[in-house]
This record gives C-alpha cells, sequence and structure tokens, in this order.
C-alpha cells in the first residue's frame, strides 16, 4: 500500500506574535467565535461553577422554542414564594408568556422564572431536565441545571452550575442558531417593557439591568447574575462587522466589586475585536489524476495507461475567525496503491483541514474523504484477446 502526502498552506498572514487579553478579574472566563463555536481565548474555561442568573437565557430559549408567547400563565404557590429578586406574584393570578418573559431577562425576577418552567415543563424538575437535554444538545460537557433562575441550588448529583466554556456556547446558540434567535434577541434588548396581569389591576415596568448594551458598538444581548456562591456573573453577545462574539465570566467579583464584570467583559470583547478576522480557507483540493498499473483503457488499447480521477467528497466552506499569527492548513493523505482493480465510488483517502498556531501546534477543523470518479478493470487475457480481435478482423 503506498500512502502518499502533500500539504497546502495559504501564504497570507502576517508572522507576528499576538498578546493574550490581559490580566482578568474573574475565576472563569471564556471568549467565543460564535459563528463556528471555536473557543478564542478561555481562564480555567471548562471548570463547573455556580452561574447565577446567566442561567436565564437557556429558560427563555426553551420556552421560545417550546411555547406560544400568547399562553396564558397561572401562578402556582411555589411560584408566588420565590425569594428576591422577583415581580412579586400572588399564586392565582394570571400573565401573559411574552410579559413574564421579559420579567425574566430585564429585571430577573425569580417568580416569574418558576411560573415560566411550570407552565412549559409541567414542573420545575421536569424543566430542569429539558434545559440539561438541551445543554448536552448542544454539547454542553460541565453543565447542570437544576433550577430555571439560577438560583444556588444542590440536590445530591451535582450543585446548579456551567462553566464558562458552556455558558458562551449556549449564548452563541441563542443569538447565532436557535429558529427564535429573533425573538431571543427582541426580549434581551429591549431597554423596558411595561404590562399588567391580565385581569388588568396590577401594572408593571421593568427596565433591562443589562448596562453592557450602552458601554461598547454592536452590543448584542446579555444577561447578569449574582447570587453568595457564583458571585457576580456575566454572559453576553457582541457583533462587530460580520464577526459576532459571546463572552462568559464566572466569579467575576464579589461585593463591593460589581463593576468588575463591564471591566472583563470590555477587555475580552476588544481582545477579539482587535486581533481575529475571517480569513482566506483553503479551496476543495480539486480532481486528481493517477495513472493505474495493468489498468484497462476503456478504448480497449492495451499500450495505454487508464487514468483513476480522484475527488474530495462533501466539501464544507471553511469560515472561521483566526489571528494574525495562525493559518488554515490542508493536508491530503492518498492511501491508494495505484493499481487495478479501481472501484466507482472507492475510498483513496482523506483531505483535514487544520488551524496551525505560531507554536507550531495545529487544531483539527474537520476531514473530507478523496473517493474514486470512474471504474478501472485488471487487463486480464479476454482483454488482449478482445483487442487482437478488434485490430486484425474488425
Amino acid at each position: 500500500m503506498l500512502l502518499v502526502m502533500s500539504v497546502t498552506k495559504i501564504a497570507i498572514f502576517a508572522a507576528e506574535k499576538v498578546e493574550g487579553p490581559g490580566q482578568l478579574y474573574a475565576l472563569s472566563a471564556c471568549l467565543m467565535d460564535a459563528d463556528s463555536g471555536r473557543v478564542l481565548y478561555e481562564k480555567e474555561g471548562a471548570v463547573h461553577r455556580a452561574n447565577a442568573s446567566t442561567t436565564k437565557i437557556m429558560t427563555l430559549i426553551l420556552t421560545l422554542e417550546r411555547a406560544d408567547l400568547n399562553d396564558t400563565v397561572t401562578v402556582s404557590k411555589r411560584a408566588a414564594r420565590q425569594p428576591d429578586v422577583q415581580l412579586n406574584m400572588n399564586e392565582g393570578e394570571s400573565y401573559r408568556l411574552e410579559d413574564l418573559c421579559y420579567s425574566l431577562m430585564l429585571e430577573s425576577h425569580n417568580d416569574s422564572a418558576v411560573a415560566i418552567a411550570e407552565h412549559v415543563g409541567g414542573s420545575v424538575e421536569a424543566f430542569a431536565k429539558l434545559m440539561n437535554e438541551k445543554a448536552e444538545e448542544l454539547g454542553c460537557t460541565q453543565t447542570y441545571f437544576i433550577t430555571p433562575n439560577g438560583l444556588d441550588e444542590t440536590d445530591g448529583v451535582n450543585f446548579h452550575g456551567t462553566s464558562a466554556i458552556d455558558l458562551a456556547r449556549i449564548m452563541s446558540y441563542c443569538v447565532m442558531r436557535s429558529p427564535k434567535t429573533d425573538e431571543f434577541l427582541k426580549i434581551t434588548g429591549t431597554s423596558e417593557h411595561t404590562f399588567t396581569d391580565l385581569t388588568g389591576k396590577r401594572s408593571f415596568s421593568c427596565h433591562n439591568h443589562n448596562a453592557f448594551l450602552q458601554m461598547m458598538d454592536g452590543a448584542l444581548s446579555g444577561k447578569t447574575g449574582f447570587t453568595a456562591d457564583a458571585g457576580y456573573c456575566y454572559v453576553g453577545a457582541l457583533k462587530r462587522d460580520d464577526r459576532v462574539f459571546t463572552v462568559a465570566l464566572l466569579g467575576c467579583g464579589w461585593p463591593n466589586h460589581k463593576s468588575y464584570k463591564w471591566t472583563d467583559c470590555k477587555t475580552l470583547f476588544s481582545y477579539g475585536v482587535d486581533n481575529y478576522d475571517y480569513k482566506e480557507a483553503p479551496k476543495p483540493i480539486g480532481l486528481l489524476e493517477y495513472p493505474v498499473t495493468d489498468g484497462a483503457a476503456e478504448n480497449g488499447d492495451p499500450y495505454e495507461t487508464p487514468l483513476a480521477y480522484l475527488k474530495e467528497a462533501n466539501h464544507e466552506p471553511i469560515r472561521l475567525l483566526l489571528r494574525s499569527d495562525e493559518k488554515l492548513v490542508q493536508k491530503r493523505q492518498i492511501s491508494f496503491s495505484k493499481t487495478a482493480p479501481v472501484e466507482l465510488g472507492q475510498e483513496c483517502g482523506k483531505v483535514c483541514y487544520y488551524i496551525e498556531h505560531a507554536d507550531g501546534t495545529m487544531d483539527l477543523v474537520y476531514c473530507a474523504g478523496i473517493y474514486s470518479e470512474n471504474e478501472i478493470r485488471v487487463k486480464d487475457p479476454g482483454y488482449y484477446l478482445r483487442f487482437l480481435f478488434t485490430t486484425f478482423f474488425v
């Protein structure tokens, strides 16, 4: 078996060293390319930590995907008894689900979160199960949700929390890939929302407490959080030109350090904006030609060596944010003996795409198979007899 390896590189990057974003206050942090899900920077990004009300981005996206915002929600005793921060609903009152979603995200009301969870999932426990299933579906590996509001909780198995990488991944889904992205952005980006209960007797006004929406151009969405265990937390998204970044911060100070999260957030987003851009990707390998020993030519000439045509299958467009000191690399591996027979659709190797870093290490992006586009038979005795018959008698 002959193995041929060839490497194609795109030499369009400056060979300069790029420094990291600098010191952060947060115990755990992540900067992510929201489009690809690639982690651009992390600090203890995979550590499971309490995450407070940043949990509510999952509560909202599940609600948007599973329920009608015009639904009527009736408040249970359990919902009405939730601790501050709360809307101060009373047991038996009814509200429009959409209004409670604004209460959930703008004011971070814990009673609204439980009322929503019970309406959508049937119970808090059933809704938490849906939350964990969704997290697993999104590729989260360090997430375990118990409550829909993010209050500190344990259940004998684990404590309620996630990791900075998982939280950034959930936000990336919310602002880029969910079928309800537009609705999510509308609710989380609203400055104020007023509403009443369904009797019209009680009126409420909600104000968005996500101050970061006014701190940087392109701020899309975000959610703050605080509990005694979690400290100050934040998850947010920012769009600059055609680039979308998400940031997650856990354990970003405790009282009286409420502003630490904004400092870290600006540091990480600025690092992403200043250092990452979309770069040209390697093109598909195109059609490869290899002469095949002992192969039967289609025209029947025994003196002609036929060619096997190989092609990369299912080439996926590569769209990645890269630093100036990173390269996209294409590696081609041909595992093809160049002898007959060759079957139509026969796998003859693969082509893989990598990100090469300044230190020479590489991260795999994806691989695609290389397959034969034609069939070549062996030159058996019958092949020669047919050639002689055609040459002398036809």
